[in-house]
């Protein structure tokens, strides 16, 4: 019987502490990445890591024979948004022509369960907030976009070939194990919280707060925050949600969300010190808020963000930081 699970980018943020959480739950994990993510995650020992492309085949297709495996959790990707627009072929590629040979190449070999780290950024600018999962989607950049296309690949492959998947969309990844041996660290670093906690430390110069005049209660935009050990937790509920049926995708999200003066003077508070910011103009595509109607993932996978209080996160990715 195929039981093992081929968990593509495991060497990345999110996709490590998914590592972490299925080895704790007793899985047989093979990790596929390129190492293009910058510094590795370490990993639990026995997790087997292969070095290679998502869109290398042959070798997809070995891995998945040899190693029994008959699960698959995608997480390597492009993920920067400002990147995307500067280099569409670059996420296209990456994100949806790769992809497609991964997900060819583990299906004929036999996966015949998908989950699929998705984006928040496939609903663009949203109409309804909180957002759930029948909002008009409209990405307004290619990352989003490539990761739309990804997820309609699946929901065909799922109607065609009988595949059973699901797309959690995250809303925003953040924090850190509580044991504080995975960092968040992106090459450059994009995500707030970390820039903040840097710029307090002094590794990094003042944060720019972009636009300070949107219609939210402080004037800062607006974001739903989820521990990523919440997400990791997703992961594996809906792993084990697909040997009953498709789940497609869902929302994982609080429900509530946190603004980027809130973060900053929760970093504060958790640093003992002041952080050093600066405004600066509103960028282009950035909504006021952005929050997650995650019912849909309770009510199929009896999930929950548990750990997802801003002050859980910031002070995990404090510690994880030094």
């Amino acid at each position: 019987m195929s039981d093992g699970l081929l968990v593509t980018g495991g060497l990345g943020f999110v996709g490590s502490h998914f590592v972490w959480a299925a080895h704790e739950a007793g899985a047989r994990v093979v990790v596929l990445d390129d190492r293009s993510g910058g510094e590795a995650a370490p990993l639990p020992d026995g997790v087997r890591v292969v070095t290679g492309d998502i869109g290398a085949a042959a070798l997809v297709s070995a891995l998945v024979r040899d190693e029994r495996l008959g699960a698959m959790v995608h997480f390597a990707g492009k993920i920067q948004v400002g990147e995307s627009v500067r280099a569409p072929r670059l996420y296209f590629d990456h994100n949806v022509a790769r992809g497609l040979r991964l997900l060819d190449a583990a299906l004929d070999a036999g996966v015949s369960r998908v989950v699929f780290s998705s984006t928040a950024a496939v609903y663009g600018t949203p109409e309804i907030v909180p957002i759930p999962e029948s909002s008009v989607r409209e990405p307004v950049n290619p990352y989003g976009a490539s990761k739309l296309a990804f997820e309609r690949v699946l929901s065909a492959y799922g109607d065609a070939y009988g595949l059973r998947w699901a797309a959690p969309r995250y809303f925003n990844a953040a924090g850190a194990h509580p044991r504080g041996h995975l960092v968040e660290r992106h090459e450059p670093e994009t995500h707030l919280i970390p820039l903040v906690l840097d710029a307090a430390l002094g590794r990094r110069p003042a944060l720019r707060v972009f636009g300070d005049d949107y219609p939210t209660p402080d004037g800062t935009c607006v974001r739903d925050y989820v521990h990523v050990c919440d997400l990791a937790d997703a992961h594996l509920a809906a792993l084990d949600a697909l040997t009953r049926g498709a789940v497609g995708a869902l929302n994982l999200g609080t429900g509530r969300g946190a603004s980027v003066r809130e973060v900053i003077d929760a970093a504060a508070r958790a640093l003992g010190r002041a952080v050093p910011f600066e405004r600066a103009p509103r960028r282009d595509g950035d909504p006021a808020a952005l929050v997650a109607d995650a019912s849909r993932a309770g009510a199929l996978l009896g999930w929950r963000a548990r750990r997802s209080e801003l002050e859980v996160i910031v002070e995990d990715a404090r510690r994880s930081r030094g």
